[in-house]
């Protein structure tokens, strides 16, 4: 497209030279601009990724995606599992039961989800085993009562491996002495920490069957069984394919993880497109800088373009001159913002780290937010998206200050020099 003599000048315009600061000046503004545009792009849409990655991968791995649950206690679920299992979009099925309460130690007191596992089984339905910073699931024992917190909890009641710690159901017991809630008390095993406020402040396990006799259930029955699926964007479709399959359909019922953190979810998702739709208008800004910095660079060199129109040049080699000044622009500021904000997306969560130590200032609060620290994700296809639209928008925007370039008539412009 561009021809020799055209890139050697468009270069020449591009660099300083005597006489010439003031064009160099505002071409090193407009590059400027476009580095810290495509920079800052990829950084807070590789943040945005890294909150979608944790929300996917770390809370949904946790949490349950799906539940098949029963108004009648189950016999034996291990046969009610090998049905569902036969569903190929099931990959693991356990056993759990919800209880809400509190747990109370040293004085202190605080509302917690205690579930009900079976430890063998759990491990095919969640990955909470991986974030466990003392004890793990095994030590979960039967008729043993003991009980795995999150770090939150531990560090609110101040309790540690093997203290005594009580556990207050919303239930009255009615006693010779008067009415009072029932208790019972629990030996921690085991502590995890999971970096997301929810799980670590109010979320705690205990042996399934220890659960049973807390409600008054046999020991080998369940009332809830929980299913890890291969694709969790699928749990709806899922659930309904499960019940429609298994004896007695209408005894059960299903939940699915979209109706308690579906919101969230979607909210991060729809974040994410808004502020790379408002971030892109930062590159347009940049991109719009080189327009203005090609017409006045065009109204500087107007008896140079007059001199190179009279030597024989034709208005194509005029505008590509201009339009090869822009690019070089372009594609420099889009280089180098491409490399800081790879680097700075690497880096954020150790530097993010960094400052809250030396601050003291924690960004991110585990009890308002879901997670306690700043991911970071870099994908290959937002990078190559963002560097395109830059470089697209850095090479229309060489366009009109181009061709204006090219319509000066040597005549008119020579006419006072």
């Amino acid at each position: 497209m561009f021809k020799p003599f055209p890139i050697f000048v468009g270069l020449r315009y591009t660099r300083a030279k005597r006489r010439s600061h003031f064009v160099s000046f505002i071409s090193f503004t407009s590059m400027l601009g476009l580095i810290l545009g495509v920079m800052v792009m990829i950084l807070v849409l590789s943040v945005m990724n890294g909150f979608d990655r944790e929300m996917r991968e770390r809370v949904l791995g946790m949490i349950p995606q799906t539940t098949i649950e029963t108004y009648q206690p189950i016999d034996d679920w291990q046969v009610l599992a090998k049905n569902i299992k036969q569903n190929p979009e099931v990959i693991g099925v356990a056993p759990f039961l919800k209880m809400q309460g509190m747990l109370s130690f040293n004085g202190q007191i605080e509302s917690i989800l205690a579930n009900g596992i079976d430890p063998q089984a759990e491990n095919n339905v969640s990955i909470i085993s991986q974030y466990f910073t003392e004890g793990k699931l095994d030590d979960l024992v039967p008729s043993e009562f003991g009980i795995i917190i999150g770090s939150g909890i531990a560090k609110k009641l101040n309790a540690k491996i093997g203290d005594k710690i009580t556990y207050i159901m919303p239930e009255a017991s009615v006693t010779p002495a008067g009415i009072f809630p029932r208790m019972k008390r629990f030996t921690v095993k085991g502590i995890f920490h999971a970096g997301t406020g929810e799980l670590d402040n109010h979320f705690a396990m205990v042996h399934i069957q220890d659960a049973n006799r807390l409600v008054r259930l046999p020991v080998n029955q369940t009332l809830s069984l929980r299913l890890q699926l291969k694709d969790l964007f699928q749990a709806n479709e899922v659930a309904m394919d499960v019940l429609k399959n298994l004896p007695n359909p209408r005894s059960f019922y299903a939940t699915t993880w979209k109706s308690s953190y579906g919101g969230l979810y979607q909210a991060i998702r729809l974040e994410k497109n808004m502020i790379g739709m408002l971030l892109l208008l930062i590159v347009a800004v940049a991109a719009f800088n080189i327009i203005s910095t090609l017409v006045m660079v065009v109204t500087d060199k107007k008896s140079d373009i007059a001199i190179l129109r009279t030597l024989g040049a034709t208005p194509t080699e005029i505008m590509s001159i201009f339009m090869v000044q822009g690019t070089i622009i372009g594609v420099i500021g889009t280089f180098i913002g491409a490399i800081l904000g790879v680097l700075a997306a690497l880096k954020i969560s150790d530097i993010l780290a960094w400052i809250q130590t030396i601050t003291g200032h924690q960004f991110l609060n585990s009890e308002i937010y879901f997670i306690d620290y700043i991911p970071s994700q870099i994908m290959i296809k937002d990078v190559v998206i963002i560097c395109g639209a830059a470089l697209l928008l850095s090479f229309l925007a060489t366009l009109y200050p181009a061709w204006r370039a090219a319509r000066i008539q040597p005549a008119e412009a020579l006419r006072y020099e």
